[in-house]
Parts: C-alpha cells; sequence; structure tokens
C-alpha cells in the first residue's frame, strides 16, 4: 500500500528511537509527502512530551521540512484521561500543533487517577493477559470514553483502536464518522479482528493508514495493514492516505475557525 503520508511516528521526544530529522529523511527516502511527529501526550507519566520542550519540537519540524521537502507536521498522540473524553491535550496547546491523535493508553495521568488506573489500565489489562473479552461493564466504560473523545474534542483519528482495551468497535467508529474523525489502521499493533474491521467499514466511517514508527526504519511501514486488508474488503477511496490522496484533518479546520 502506498502512503501519500504517514501521520503516526514517534521520535526520541517520547520514546521513540529516531529524531525528527531522521524520520523525515527516511519518509522522503521511501517517497512520502508528508509525515507528522506524534509524540505520546502530556500526561503520560514514563516518557510523554513535556511542555518545556516543544519550542524545540517545532523548531526541529520546520528545520526537518525545509532540508527534506516533505511536510512535516508537530502532531500528538493524546492519552484519554476519564470516560468523560478528557484527554492530556488542552486547548492552550493547541496553537503550536498541526496533528490531534487520540486513544487509551497506560501509566497516563488520568483523571480521576486511581479510578482511571484501575479502569483504563488495570481491568482492561487483566482480561487481556486472561485472553479474554472485557466484561459487559469494561466495554461500556471504554466505548463511552472513546465516543466522549470524538465529541467534545478536535480529534484527527482514533488510534490503534481496540489494542490493550475493549470497547464496541462499531459504536466509537459511527461516532468517528459523525464528527469528521478517521479510524485508524495501525501497522504496528494488531488491533482490530477481521469480524471488527468489517463492523467499522460497514458503519462508513472513513480511515488512515499510519505506522505508529518507534524507530526510522519502520516509517511508512504498512505491512500489517495490507496482510489485513488482503482479508477485509475496504473500499481503497473509504482510505485517505493513499493514492495521492491527503486526509481532510478535524482538527486543522477547527484551528482554522477558533484561532
Amino acid at each position: 500500500m502506498l502512503l501519500t503520508g504517514d501521520y503516526h511516528t514517534h521520535t526520541v521526544y517520547s520514546h521513540g528511537k529516531g529524531t525528527v530529522l531522521e524520520n523525515a529523511r527516511r519518509a522522503a527516502e521511501i517517497g512520502l509527502k508528508e509525515i507528522a511527529i506524534t509524540d505520546h501526550g502530556f500526561g503520560q507519566m514514563a516518557f510523554g512530551l513535556r511542555h518545556k520542550r516543544v519550542p524545540r519540537l517545532v523548531a526541529d519540524c520546520k528545520q526537518a521540512a525545509a532540508e527534506t521537502g516533505v511536510n512535516v507536521y508537530v502532531g500528538v498522540e493524546a492519552n484519554l484521561c476519564n470516560d468523560e473524553g478528557l484527554t492530556d491535550f488542552n486547548p492552550p496547546d493547541y496553537k503550536d500543533f498541526d496533528v490531534f491523535l487520540a486513544g487509551i493508553h497506560r501509566f497516563v495521568r488520568f483523571k480521576p487517577f486511581w479510578r482511571g488506573m484501575w479502569n483504563m489500565l488495570w481491568v482492561n489489562w487483566w482480561y487481556t493477559f486472561l485472553k479474554r473479552e472485557g466484561s459487559d461493564r469494561l466495554v461500556r466504560y471504554n466505548t463511552k470514553a472513546l465516543v466522549n473523545c470524538i465529541k467534545n474534542n478536535p480529534v484527527d483519528a482514533i488510534t490503534h483502536l481496540n489494542y490493550l482495551s475493549f470497547c464496541d468497535v462499531a459504536e466509537v467508529a459511527k461516532a468517528a464518522r459523525d464528527y469528521g474523525t478517521y479510524i485508524e489502521l495501525n501497522s504496528k499493533k494488531v488491533h482490530l479482528s477481521d469480524e471488527q474491521l468489517a463492523a467499522v467499514r460497514d458503519t462508513g466511517v472513513r480511515f488512515i493508514i499510519d505506522s505508529d514508527a518507534h524507530s526510522v526504519d519502520r516509517v511508512g511501514d504498512t505491512k500489517l495493514v495490507d496482510e489485513l486488508l488482503a482479508r477485509v474488503d475496504v473500499p481503497r477511496d473509504r482510505i485517505d492516505n493513499i493514492d495521492g490522496r491527503t486526509p481532510s484533518f478535524r482538527f486543522r479546520a477547527y484551528k482554522e475557525a477558533h484561532l
């Protein structure tokens, strides 16, 4: 699958292995027109992006774009903090960023902290460890968190839907469809079964494919998604970062209207 842009890559600003410039050079090498640097949000306790480093990140993205000719966007992979859809990426931060991804992650400053640690971390982890589907209560909690995140924030894409968390993927996809948020097909993590992808597809939601690269050599890698799409028929015209097309990102439109 030939990508136009890879909108989910990590660098040393969180726990990726490469620099912004190295990711951009790799993007240019494989023919990508665009790349987003989307390090983990400010509430990730172990390796999240720190506010004091944002000016340097912005400068690095501008320099990498100038050197490589690739559009290099300043992005974030925000963390969900509760079932009301709160994330750790807030309006005061918006001015410096171009791309807003969001997903459920571990070891985050949840709000309230201990309730979030129990629901979003430990209960999800326990069912994953047991290799069992999440309880109805857990599925409702995660689904509510993701749907509210989409409703309450100008999120461009939900990352690795259903990875290490359990939700009603069709309900999340319906909200994404209605609010103009993409569902990401993630090429690093096995996150949707064939049946789940078919259910998401059938909602009419639109997709982007991302590498979720944490090392330079994986920028633009789509192998896992290629294998998934060989089994599940998703119309190519519903995937907005292939065949020369670029996504219509919601966050960009929000900033143009409000900032």
